[in-house]
């Protein structure tokens, strides 16, 4: 029995030892392949990689190249929303029209869905979807409210996270040639998809 015992267990042992010694055989082999190769991982933050043009990040409001905001006050970003995170409040003007007095996002209740620039995936699956989708495929009717491509926002405090009008502003100044170029993007994407899918309903 105890033959038997150690018989085993030097068998279980050299068999061990093989499969060890293979795994790492594999081991070398895969990292002699790769090590040589270009890197694939860059030195962030003083690097950073290219981002997609429909990449959900920070807010911005925009503005129209005279200056005037976009923004209309129709609300329907703040009507779409999921999470609940946008809050207007307009007011007329003397020349009749509507302008907001506050617009704020709760950037801590924001789950960056896109519907406030962007209502496709909403309402495609709806019933009536026919009546809802627009040909630029946006919920904003004048291309207000976005996302920008900006990531790096890290805030200390909570406060910090609750945008207002002002704040959105200035983010749209900040991004607005990087907006151009995404807003086109999608726009050409967008009207794409629309055609693709209506050719063949």
């Amino acid at each position: 029995m105890h033959h038997t015992i150690t018989h085993n267990s030097k068998e279980m042992a050299r068999v061990g030892s093989m499969r060890l010694g293979r795994s790492h055989w594999t081991a070398f082999m895969l990292t002699g392949h790769t090590v040589f190769q270009p890197k694939v991982t860059i030195n962030y933050p003083f690097e950073k990689g290219p981002y997609s043009p429909r990449f959900h990040g920070e807010h911005a409001l925009r503005r129209y190249p005279t200056g005037e905001e976009r923004c209309i006050a129709c609300r329907l970003c703040e009507m779409v929303c999921p999470a609940r995170a946008i809050t207007i409040e307009a007011e007329e003007r003397a020349d009749g029209s509507r302008r907001t007095t506050r617009y704020d996002i709760d950037m801590t209740k924001c789950i960056f869905c896109g519907f406030c620039e962007s209502v496709l995936s909403f309402f495609f699956w709806t019933p009536f979807f026919f009546f809802f989708l627009n040909p630029l495929n946006i919920a904003c009717p004048v291309g207000a409210i976005v996302e920008t491509p900006n990531f790096e926002y890290a805030t200390e405090t909570h406060e910090e996270l609750l945008y207002n009008k002002e704040k959105l502003l200035a983010n749209g100044d900040r991004w607005e040639p990087e907006l151009q170029y995404t807003m086109r993007y999608k726009y050409l994407t967008d009207k794409l998809f629309m055609n693709h899918h209506f050719n063949n309903f």
